[in-house]
């Protein structure tokens, strides 16, 4: 049986990202989508929500998993054991990041095999962090996320302004 591992913060989860998530439960047996904590982002959901999310745009693969972790992405692949560990590319940047990243979970564990899926053209312009940087502003990105996250974006950012101009009165008085 053929175990993968698609590993990433998900904050939010793109179409670029369930394209990959389409076509990794086409080549493998089972698909985990792992949910990870990355401390150098600030996220704008929390991991259990991203996990809802996720399974929800997912529903109808049936050999896709979506778990959460912390630590090693090897330590996980021989906690659920997985043979693969999943990763997309969308351009030579990612590329020269993900080698180096699959060259030290191959010196962390020598059966760590890493399999790269080419993004499709459509998606290569697509990072989680550029879409909340774009809505954020006020942009309409609702062509590039799954719609049950399109929504749950719109209801965050609206919390989060109805925070901000809360402190703003406050500051106000």
């Amino acid at each position: 049986m053929k175990v993968a591992v698609f590993p990433g913060s998900f904050d939010p989860l793109t179409l670029g990202h369930l394209d990959l998530i389409k076509r990794g439960s086409a080549l493998f047996d089972q698909l985990a989508v792992a949910v990870m904590t990355n401390e150098s982002k600030n996220p704008l959901f929390t991991v259990e929500e991203r996990v809802a999310q996720i399974k929800e745009a997912v529903s109808g693969l049936d050999n896709v998993s979506v778990i959460t972790t912390e630590g090693l992405t090897v330590d996980l692949m021989n906690r659920i054991g997985a043979d693969y560990l999943m990763r997309g590319l969308r351009n030579t940047t990612d590329f020269q990041y993900e080698r180096d990243i699959a060259a030290m979970n191959n010196f962390l564990d020598d059966q760590c095999e890493t399999v790269f899926f080419l993004a499709k053209p459509e998606y290569q312009h697509l990072s989680s962090s550029l879409l909340k940087e774009v809505t954020s502003a006020g942009g309409d990105i609702s062509a590039y996320l799954p719609a049950n996250i399109n929504e749950a974006l719109k209801k965050r950012l609206m919390e989060r302004e109805m925070l901000r101009v809360k402190k703003d009165n406050e500051k106000a008085r």
